[in-house]
């Protein structure tokens, strides 16, 4: 079956494609010519229901869309669903990470988690989507450290395995990654 996958983030769309494995035939909205709806969510669920409830309408595909940030329990809870926007409308990856340490500065409470929600409809007004969600806790940094991955990844550190997020290759995220937990509990709810 074919969905609609509601992300014209890069980064998102291979992460989830990589995740999936030929479990779904994949396309995204971008490459349908569909702009991104407007998150006006309280939430993560929020959110990811507004971003698939649109993707599905103007498709007419089946959809799947997630939401997700990064939530610092010592800025309480920020920047959470605003973390792509955190330092701005057309901020940056670095401009988000940069405004993020300057707001950590001095703190002592360094916890925090990268949560993922992701919904699944089976048509635009479907009124019982399947809802996943996904959590990877780890401290915030000071200073950014690793290459891979993208957005908060080089600051959030994994005490368990003495390495940020963007510290691990491709397939190590996407073993523990907050996304991957909430896609593999949205496979098992599917079954």
């Amino acid at each position: 079956m074919h969905y609609v996958l509601a992300t014209n983030n890069d980064h998102k769309l291979r992460e989830i494609q990589e995740l999936i494995s030929n479990r779904f035939e994949l396309v995204s909205q971008s490459d349908l010519e569909i702009d991104g709806a407007e998150e006006t969510g309280l939430t993560f669920v929020e959110n990811a229901l507004i971003k698939a409830r649109h993707a599905s309408k103007l498709s007419g595909l089946p959809a799947i869309a997630d939401d997700s940030g990064l939530e610092v329990d010592a800025l309480g809870g920020r920047p959470g669903i605003y973390s792509a926007r955190f330092a701005g409308n057309d901020a940056s990856d670095d401009e988000n990470v940069k405004k993020l340490l300057t707001e950590m500065s001095g703190k002592q409470t360094r916890s925090a988690r990268f949560q993922c929600v992701i919904v699944l409809l089976e048509h635009a007004l479907d009124p019982t989507p399947l809802i996943a969600q996904g959590t990877l806790e780890g401290q915030i940094l000071t200073e950014p450290r690793g290459h891979e991955g993208f957005g908060y990844d080089p600051v959030l550190y994994l005490p368990e395995l003495s390495k940020t997020v963007a510290d691990l290759s491709g397939p190590q995220k996407n073993q523990i990654s907050h996304r991957a937990r909430a896609l593999q509990q949205l496979l098992s709810l599917m079954k």
